[in-house]
């Protein structure tokens, strides 16, 4: 007999059914537990006191102060994580340059470096103890305990997304177009808009889609840097912390629902690509 006709068909898998159904069973238990009761209590605790009660807590002065500094934020670091990953993958998918895999492995750094981490040493290399930091303060510049700051410890963090996301495709479609481009006398801004840029776009709005789920739901780097001043450098995740140590748990679980939504609606936007644009998104889908 030969290997071909003892070789099952694809897709059909031999495990036993019990094994198969007992497997399904515990990924919708994992998921439950961990994704949808945590979501559940959330919102389940914001509206224990009713409706009423958190529209009030959101209507307060240092919510809507977080909300609007978190969507601030997210709406400069994401533009700009969006400008860098392009350049970044035009730069390393395009070109042949002596230190191409130190600039991915810098790229990448984001990933394997602790958030605290981060806004420690953004405090350390801006703080008024350091050479830059003290010529800043001397110059009425604040960065720590500031918006640049928190501007500047979100988009660390989210450096990664929209490169890591360019790259494969833009490997994967080589170099061939835009050369024919050049060849037939467009510029190489013209060749970009026209040719490069269609080719990415599904993919760039991927990652700028993880870019702002990360920058609206960050913590630890900005919790550093901010300082935490109520109404001032308060961002919605570090506003939830403070308004549950201080017991007020309505209001702390009323602003974590509206993170929640802003994060589910993210990842909404995030299946619909991947359902519509799955073969375009294939070489990036890791996630």
């Amino acid at each position: 007999m030969s290997d071909t006709a003892m070789t099952p068909p694809l897709g059909v898998t031999t495990e036993p059914l019990l094994a198969r159904r007992l497997l399904i069973c515990t990924v919708i238990v994992l998921i439950s537990v961990l994704l949808f009761a945590p979501l559940i209590a959330v919102f389940s605790e914001a509206l224990s006191q009713g409706a009423g009660a958190a529209i009030q807590s959101l209507a307060s002065s240092d919510a809507r102060s977080a909300i609007r500094l978190t969507l601030i934020v997210a709406t400069i670091a994401v533009p700009l994580n969006a400008a860098f990953g392009i350049a970044a993958a035009w730069a390393i998918t395009k070109f042949d340059f002596r230190g191409k895999a130190f600039l991915i492995t810098l790229i990448d750094l984001p990933f394997s470096v602790s958030p605290v981490v981060a806004g420690l040493a953004l405090v350390l290399l801006f703080g008024a103890n350091s050479t830059f930091g003290a010529w800043l303060v001397a110059h009425d510049l604040k960065i720590v305990f500031a918006f640049p700051g928190i501007v500047l410890a979100t988009m660390f963090v989210t450096f990664p997304f929209v490169a890591r996301e360019l790259i494969p495709v833009m490997i994967e479609q080589g170099k061939a177009e835009e050369e024919a481009a050049l060849t037939l006398g467009a510029t190489g801004w013209r060749a970009f808009f026209t040719v490069t840029l269609p080719n990415i776009r599904w993919a760039l709005l991927y990652g700028v889609l993880l870019c702002n789920a990360r920058a609206m739901g960050e913590f630890g780097a900005v919790a550093v840097i901010s300082g935490k001043i109520r109404g001032q450098t308060t961002t919605m995740p570090i506003m939830i912390e403070m308004l549950y140590n201080e017991y007020l748990s309505v209001a702390a679980f009323s602003l974590a629902a509206v993170l929640a939504l802003l994060a589910l609606l993210t990842l909404i936007l995030k299946s619909v690509l991947e359902w519509r644009y799955s073969a375009l998104l294939a070489a990036t889908r890791r996630h």
